[in-house]
C-alpha cells in the first residue's frame, strides 16, 4: 500500500510540474507576441517631412479610407490611380523650365549648322537669351523649338541626348548653382509617392512637359517607370536606319498635355480617372476636376509656392506655374487641398535633410 501511495505521490508531483511548465511556456509565447506587436506610438510616420496639419491629416485619412476593406470608401487596388504634374509639383520650375534650358542648349549647339537662325524667331530669341519672349510662348512654344531642332532624329538618339544633358544640367539660380535639376525635387512629394505605392496605388506623371524629355529619367528620380509618364508629344514616323526599324521625330507638335489636354491624355494613356490628383497651377485645374468627377471618394491637391527663402514665392503674376486667384477660389469651393509650402513642409529638397 505504501508503495502504491508513493507512486501516486510522484505521479501527482510530475503532473503539477508538467502543467506549470506548459502554462509558463504559453505565458512566454503570449508575452513574445505582445512584445513583437507594433504599438500605435511606434508606427513610422509615412510623411516625416510634412508638418502636422490639415493637409497631412487629410492625406493619411484618405489613404486609410480607400485601403480599408471595411470602409464604405474602399477602392480596389486596380482602381487606385494617382496622377501628379511634374514642373512645380514634383520638382522646381523656377526661374525657368528645365526643358526650356535644354532647348536653349541644343539650339546653341546646333546654331553653327543653321546661320539662318540668327534672324529667325524663336531661334533668334534663344541665341540672344531673350527668355521673356520664350516664356510667353509657354509649353507649346518650348515643344515646338525642341521639335524643329530635332526633326529627323530617331527617338533612341533623342533619349541619349536627354540623358547626357540631364545628368550634368544644373539649376541656374545662384542660390542653388551647384545643384543638378534632378536634385531640385521635393522631399515631401517623394515621401507621398512612396506612401501611395506602399498602399497599392499606381502612380503616374501627367505633365505639360515633353513626354520624351521626361521618360529617360523619371524612374531613376521618382520611381515612376516610362510607361507611367503622360506628357506633350511631337509626331513620329516609322522608318529604317541601315535596315533597322526606328521611329523618327517630325517637326510637328502632336499633343499638348496641359489644361484641357490633361484629362484627354489621362483617358488615352491610362484609361481610368485618378482618385488622387496633384498639381500646382492653372494648367492642372482640369486634371483635378476630372479626378473629382469620378463619383467616389477622391483627393485633389495643389502645391502653393509661398517660400521665398527655401525655394520661390510666386502665384497669379508668374508666367511660370501661374496660380491664379480664380484657381484659389476654385480650390476653396471644391474642397481641394492647397499645400502652403512655407508652413506645411519641414524641408523642401532632399539636401535639406542633411
Amino acid at each position: 500500500m505504501k508503495k502504491i501511495n508513493k507512486s501516486i505521490y510522484y505521479f501527482s508531483v510530475l503532473t503539477i510540474l508538467i502543467a506549470f511548465t506548459s502554462c509558463k511556456e504559453q505565458t512566454n509565447a503570449e508575452e513574445s507576441v505582445v512584445s513583437n506587436t507594433v504599438q500605435p506610438a511606434e508606427i513610422k510616420d509615412p510623411l516625416p517631412s510634412w508638418n502636422e496639419g490639415k493637409t497631412k491629416q487629410a492625406i493619411v485619412s484618405f489613404v486609410n479610407a480607400v485601403t480599408d476593406k471595411n470602409s464604405a470608401d474602399y477602392v480596389l487596388p486596380k482602381d487606385r490611380i494617382a496622377t501628379f504634374d511634374n514642373d512645380g509639383t514634383l520638382w522646381a520650375e523656377q526661374p525657368v523650365y528645365a526643358q526650356l534650358l535644354f532647348a536653349f542648349d541644343r539650339i546653341k549647339t546646333l546654331a553653327p549648322e543653321h546661320p539662318e537662325w540668327k534672324n529667325k524667331q524663336p531661334f533668334k530669341a534663344v541665341l540672344e537669351n531673350d527668355q521673356k519672349t520664350l516664356m510667353e510662348s509657354g509649353e507649346k512654344g518650348i515643344l515646338e523649338i525642341v521639335a524643329i531642332t530635332h526633326a529627323g532624329m530617331s527617338t533612341n538618339d533623342f533619349e541619349t541626348i536627354v540623358n547626357n544633358w540631364i545628368t550634368v544640367a544644373k539649376q541656374p539660380d545662384p542660390r542653388f548653382k551647384d545643384r543638378l535639376f534632378t536634385e531640385m525635387i521635393y522631399q515631401p512629394m517623394l515621401e507621398l509617392l512612396d506612401y501611395l505605392r506602399v498602399n497599392d496605388f499606381e502612380v503616374f506623371i501627367v505633365s505639360g512637359g515633353g513626354i520624351e524629355f521626361m521618360r529617360p529619367w523619371t524612374e531613376k528620380v521618382y520611381g515612376v517607370p516610362t510607361q507611367n509618364v503622360v506628357g506633350s508629344s511631337v509626331q513620329v514616323a516609322y522608318d529604317y536606319n541601315d535596315g533597322e526599324p526606328v521611329l523618327k521625330r517630325i517637326a510637328k507638335v502632336d499633343f499638348i498635355d496641359d489644361k484641357v489636354g490633361k484629362p484627354v491624355g489621362i483617358n488615352s494613356h491610362i484609361g481610368k480617372k485618378p482618385i488622387l490628383a496633384f498639381g500646382n497651377s492653372t494648367g492642372d485645374q482640369q486634371m483635378l476636376e476630372w479626378s473629382q468627377s469620378k463619383g467616389t471618394k477622391t483627393f485633389q491637391g495643389l502645391v502653393h509656392h509661398t517660400d521665398a527663402d527655401r525655394e520661390w514665392a510666386y502665384g497669379p503674376d508668374s508666367h511660370i506655374g501661374t496660380f491664379s486667384d480664380e484657381l484659389m477660389k476654385k480650390a476653396d469651393s471644391s474642397g481641394w487641398h492647397v499645400v502652403d509650402m512655407k508652413t506645411e513642409w519641414k524641408v523642401v529638397f532632399p539636401s535639406d535633410l542633411k
